[in-house]
């Protein structure tokens, strides 16, 4: 069984997608999409959060790796992480909106605590 979830996709578009996903919340500190996607956005942020606490070049590099902007790393490194230095992980927050019109999946808002 599988530790995450498929999302319908093959790996390298679901990777993709959910590296996007992270770097818009980390820029924009919240953003809107599904449950499943938001779940899963959830876990790889709470890392990357992780990894900005931690602070050293080796850190700074694994989040280079993985979120596709240059400046949101560093945004992560010298605002996001620091506002979070006291707080063992639960930094965000998912907010059901209710059922999405097009296809009624579950809508919700996933943001930085």
């Amino acid at each position: 069984m599988a530790q995450y979830r498929k999302l319908g996709r093959e790996s390298a578009h679901r990777n993709l997608m959910l590296r996007n996903l992270v770097t818009s919340l980390l820029k924009n500190g919240k953003i809107q999409t599904t449950e499943a996607r938001a779940k899963e956005t959830r876990r790889l942020a709470e890392k990357m959060i992780t990894l900005g606490k931690r602070g050293d070049l080796h850190a700074r590099r694994q989040a280079m790796a993985f979120i596709t902007e240059e400046t949101v790393v560093k945004n992560l490194f010298d605002e996001i992480a620091p506002k979070y230095q006291e707080k063992n992980g639960g930094y965000t927050r998912i907010m059901k909106l209710g059922q999405r019109r097009g296809d009624g999946a579950e809508a919700v808002i996933l943001e930085l605590v």
